[in-house]
């Protein structure tokens, strides 16, 4: 699923800045422009670390990369048969 980033002109990103933080902490890039150009982008700070290059944990990149678009049953191909029977007094 591709996100389309938002574009705010550059006082009401000041005026809802928290509104702008948030949407990009949800993983939405945020655009700022100033006199209709485009100066800015606000994403999340592990997308930004991603970006560069920077190792991520774990966590920081599930939150990112939200797997929306992996249907996990298709991709995954197991056996549906019962497991063996395994003799443990030998």
């Amino acid at each position: 699923m591709e996100v389309f980033p938002v574009r705010w002109q550059m006082q009401e990103a000041k005026q809802r800045f928290s509104e702008v933080l948030r949407a990009a902490e949800a993983g939405e890039p945020q655009i700022v422009t100033k006199h209709g150009a485009e100066v800015a982008v606000v994403i999340d700070i592990a997308e930004y670390r991603r970006l560069r290059g920077e190792q991520v944990g774990l966590m920081e990149y599930l939150r990112v990369d939200t797997l929306d678009d992996v249907d996990l049953d298709a991709e995954i191909d197991r056996p549906r048969e019962q497991p063996r029977d395994i003799d443990l007094a030998g």
